[in-house]
């Protein structure tokens, strides 16, 4: 994909990854840590997450034709690297999301006298839940903080001497 109506692919696929992928680690976190959240976020989630991990790789590439269609310098060159980093953060994220999902799933087969069939990610641990709940908190941090990173320096290549810090006069460009 490298063009929508006109514009480069990059520029539009780029703000569904810098809102998603957020919002799947924040997600992700809420139903690791809340068990009443669990219920009503775990599938969804899950869904989400590789949603955006399928995203990523679509979005880096159409960055990567847009980066042999603009100059290249050092911040775009920057961009470029960080961008490629994307998938590091949100594969984390979304194998995350499957496990607390599929152990939530595992949870509700436990018999009411203790005992469950065909459990295998232990759904009634405490120690179990508590290192998923770490593990989360972990991904999601990096997650948000590598989205921060890139869309950064993508701001700093594309917006970096293009425009004034005084206001233009009125009428003008109009």
């Amino acid at each position: 994909m490298t063009t929508v109506n006109g514009l480069p692919a990059h520029v539009l696929l780029v703000h569904a990854i810098v809102v998603l992928l957020p919002l799947a680690a924040l997600l992700l976190v809420l139903s690791a840590v809340w068990p009443a959240a669990r219920g009503k976020l775990a599938g969804p989630n899950a869904i989400l997450s590789v949603v955006v991990v399928v995203l990523v790789p679509i979005t880096t590439d159409a960055g990567e034709w847009l980066e042999r269609h603009v100059a290249s310098t050092p911040l775009v060159r920057t961009h470029t690297e960080l961008g490629d980093t994307a998938l590091w953060v949100a594969l984390p994220v979304a194998v995350l999301a499957l496990l607390v999902w599929w152990r939530h799933r595992e949870g509700s087969r436990i018999q009411a006298d203790g005992t469950s069939r065909g459990t295998f990610l232990a759904p009634a641990s405490t120690a179990v839940t508590v290192v998923l709940s770490v593990l989360a908190i972990v991904a999601a941090g990096a997650a948000a903080y590598d989205i921060y990173r890139i869309g950064d320096s993508g701001a700093q290549a594309s917006w970096q001497g293009q425009f004034s810090t005084t206001p233009a006069p009125r009428g003008a460009g109009h």
